[in-house]
């Protein structure tokens, strides 16, 4: 019998400038990548039984699984650090610290982000902490799989595919939905995973 990937439950609270439909919706395709995930292990076991004959599907199935299985884990970054209402990152946290320490200052660190969000394209913006180097990096990942940063802990991710604002934004809103993510965003959700990476 599969291990199946479970659905996360999310508290999430009124937000400004992201509608409870979008985030309903957001949830849906989030429910989405679960199943798919769960159905492509399913499929990847059947297609073992002979995996000569299935050599080409069985390498496009696993292709495909990276994709579905990202899609889970990021989600469930986003939306965490979206529960329970806003809290600010207070001045003396841990995260704080590495942020100015590895960005010279929290005020330089987010503007940096910020400007990284608005990239080209869809994907994820994305804050790492490097377990090898003990240090902070933000990167760029495009679609849900392309350019995640080798044994690196996600601590904070920005969801820009257009599903997660065009309803409540339009196309030409990702900067004010980027500025509303922040003020919406539980520090302490994001402080709480930093954390765990560091351990």
């Amino acid at each position: 019998m599969i291990k199946k990937f479970e659905e996360r439950k999310f508290n999430i609270p009124a937000l400004k400038g992201i509608s409870l439909k979008t985030i309903e919706e957001h949830l849906k395709l989030y429910s989405g990548y679960v199943k798919n995930a769960n159905t492509i292990l399913e499929k990847i076991d059947e297609m073992k039984q002979d995996s000569e004959k299935n050599a080409y599907a069985l390498g496009e199935v696993m292709r495909r699984f990276g994709f579905e299985y990202n899609g889970i884990r990021n989600h469930e970054v986003y939306f965490t650090s979206l529960e329970d209402g806003a809290k600010a990152l207070v001045s003396d946290s841990n995260l704080k610290k590495q942020i100015e320490k590895d960005f010279d200052s929290f005020e330089l660190w987010l503007a940096g982000f910020q400007a990284l969000a608005l990239t080209r394209g869809v994907g994820w913006a994305m804050l790492y902490y490097d377990r090898i180097e003990g240090r902070l990096l933000n990167a760029w990942v495009d679609e849900q799989h392309l350019g995640q940063l080798q044994d690196c802990s996600l601590i904070l991710g920005l969801d820009m595919w257009e599903h997660s604002f065009v309803a409540d934004y339009q196309p030409s809103g990702k900067k004010s939905y980027v500025g509303d993510f922040f003020v919406n965003l539980n520090w302490e959700k994001v402080e709480g995973s930093f954390m765990k990476a560091t351990k």
